[in-house]
Formats: structure tokens, sequence, C-alpha cells
């Protein structure tokens, strides 16, 4: 896939500098009123009319090209797969955030309970309420 990526930059790149080329090339529409009056441009290469009809003609296929080169890189730049790593890290999804754990948080404060909390029977005096249970 990467050498697609590449031949395809290649040709975008190659194609964007020719259309520059190309679109310098052609002369404006005033350079054919001067071809009326003996400017000399009848004696060009591809005659008075004929540059004009290639040269645009060159450009629009070039544009085209272009154009498709365009979706191409769209294309493969949003696709492209994922390479390197093993099949378990391909299967896992990719988190933006922080890692959230998985197993449910403990309280911050310990739970109280009357046996941490009670004074224990065997400290208390024979005949003091510590010993009785509480209802």
């Amino acid at each position: 896939m990467d050498i697609w990526l590449n031949v395809i930059l290649v040709v975008h790149v190659l194609a964007a500098l020719t259309i520059i080329f190309l679109v310098l090339l052609q002369h404006g529409k005033g350079a054919d009123m001067g071809a009326a009056f003996g400017s000399g441009s009848s004696g060009s290469l591809f005659g008075a009319t004929g540059s004009a009809n290639f040269l645009s003609r060159m450009t629009a296929s070039l544009a085209l090209v272009f154009f498709l080169t365009s979706l191409g890189l769209a294309y493969l730049a949003t696709h492209k797969p994922k390479t390197g790593g093993s099949v378990m890290q391909s299967g896992a999804p990719e988190s933006a955030g922080p890692a959230v754990p998985s197993t449910p948080a403990v309280p911050s404060t310990p739970a109280v309970t009357q046996a941490t909390d009670a004074p224990k029977a065997a400290d208390a005096p024979a005949g003091s309420k510590a010993n009785e249970v509480p209802k």
C-alpha cells in the first residue's frame, strides 16, 4: 500500500508542475489580435490556432489526472491500514483519554463497624455494661 501512495504522489506532483508549465506557455486572448497584424504567432510550431487547441486539451487532461490523483491520495490517507504490532494489539480500541480502571473503586474512608469501635468485653470490669450485647 505504501508503494501505491508513493506512485500516486509522484504522478500528482508531476501533473501539478506540468499544468503550471502549460498554463504559462499558453497565450492569452489578447495575443490573437496581434497575430492579425503580423505579429508572427501564425508561423509558430502548431500554426495560428493549433497551439491553443493542443495546449488547452493537454491542460484539461492533466487537470483530470490531477483531480483523480487528489481523490486517490485522499482515499489512501483515510483508509490507511494499520501496520506493525501484534494481532492482539490490533483488536484493542485505542483510547484518547486517560485509562479507566475496570474494577470498581474502593471507598477512601474505611467502613466503621461495631466490632472495631466497641470496647472488648475482656477489658471491661465484670459488673459493667460493656459485657451486655446491644439490641
